[in-house]
C-alpha cells in the first residue's frame, strides 16, 4: 500500500479556520460553567464544516468527540477517517442520489450520519460541504483519552477487547464505544449541551500525516490511484489495519447431467 505524507505543523486549512472561528468568539470553549457535555477543545462553527470534505476530513485529525450519556461521558481523539463525495464519489452512499438512509447527508454540514452496515455494526460520519452536497466524513478510529472504563465495558460487553488501544480501533468499534447507533443519526455536532460533541484541539497534532486508499471499499471507489481518501495519524496504535477488498469468486453453474 503506497501512502503520501504531509507535515503536521505549519500553516494549514485547520489553523486559518480556528484562528477565525476563536477569533470572533463563535466557538465554545471547554471548562465552562454549563450542564452540556465537557471536554477539551473549541466547538467550532458551522462554517468551518461548509469546506471541502477532504480539507475537513483532515483537519478532523486530532479533534475530540465527546458523547454525555446518563452513564457517563467518553472522549476520543480523532486518528483516522475517510471522505466520501457524494455524487463525485462511487464509493459513497449518495452516488446515486438521496435515499431514505442517506437523507441526513444531504443535511446541513456539522451533523452526524449514522448508518447499520450491512445489518450488523454501526458507522459514524460526520456531514461537511453546502447542504445537498451529501459528502461527508468517516470516524474510523480513535483514542480515548477519557471515560476509558466506560468504553472498555461498553466494548467488553459486545466481544473481546484485549487492550486500550482496542477500544476505538475501527468504524464499529468507535460506535460502540460512544454508545453511538440510528437514533443519534442528525445529531448536531455543535451543540455543547448535546449528546454528541465534537471540538478542535487549540494546535494541529503533531508528526506525520499519511493518506492512502480506504479500507472496504469495492469497485472503482475502491483505488488507491483514483481516491487514496483515508488520512491518518502515523505513529498512532490506534489506527485501524488496512484490509483491501477481496472479491468474490463466482461458483461455475452446474452442468445438467
Amino acid at each position: 500500500m503506497s501512502t503520501t505524507r504531509a507535515a503536521g505543523t505549519g500553516a494549514s486549512p485547520r489553523g486559518e479556520v480556528a484562528t477565525a472561528v476563536t477569533g470572533t468568539g463563535a466557538g465554545t470553549a471547554a471548562g465552562e460553567d454549563r450542564p452540556g457535555a465537557a471536554g477539551p477543545g473549541v466547538v467550532p462553527d458551522r462554517e468551518w464544516f461548509l469546506r471541502p470534505v477532504h480539507d475537513v476530513a483532515r483537519d478532523l485529525l486530532g479533534a475530540y468527540v465527546t458523547r454525555c450519556t446518563p452513564e457517563g461521558e467518553v472522549t476520543l481523539r480523532l486518528t483516522e477517517v475517510e471522505a466520501y463525495d457524494g455524487a463525485n464519489d462511487p464509493g459513497s452512499h449518495a452516488f446515486r442520489g438521496q435515499t431514505a438512509r442517506n437523507a441526513t447527508m444531504f443535511g446541513e454540514p456539522g451533523h452526524l450520519y449514522v448508518y447499520r452496515h450491512m445489518g450488523l455494526h454501526h458507522c459514524v460520519n460526520v456531514v461537511c460541504g453546502p447542504a445537498g452536497t451529501a459528502s461527508a466524513v468517516l470516524l474510523r478510529a480513535g483514542e480515548v483519552v477519557d471515560g476509558v472504563e466506560l468504553a472498555r465495558a461498553r466494548r467488553q460487553a459486545k466481544g473481546v477487547c484485549d487492550s486500550d488501544r482496542q477500544i476505538a480501533r475501527g468504524p464499529a468499534r468507535l460506535t460502540v464505544a460512544l454508545a453511538l447507533d440510528r437514533a443519534e443519526d442528525g445529531a448536531d455536532l455543535l451543540d455543547p449541551y448535546g449528546g454528541v460533541v465534537l471540538r478542535l484541539p487549540a494546535e494541529p497534532p503533531r508528526g506525520a500525516v499519511a493518506t492512502g486508499p480506504r479500507v472496504g471499499v469495492s469497485g472503482e471507489g475502491g483505488r488507491a490511484d483514483l481516491y487514496p481518501w483515508r488520512w491518518w495519524l502515523e505513529g498512532e496504535p490506534t489506527v485501524s489495519v488496512y484490509r483491501p477488498v477481496t472479491p468474490r469468486r463466482r461458483r461455475p453453474a452446474r452442468r445438467a447431467d
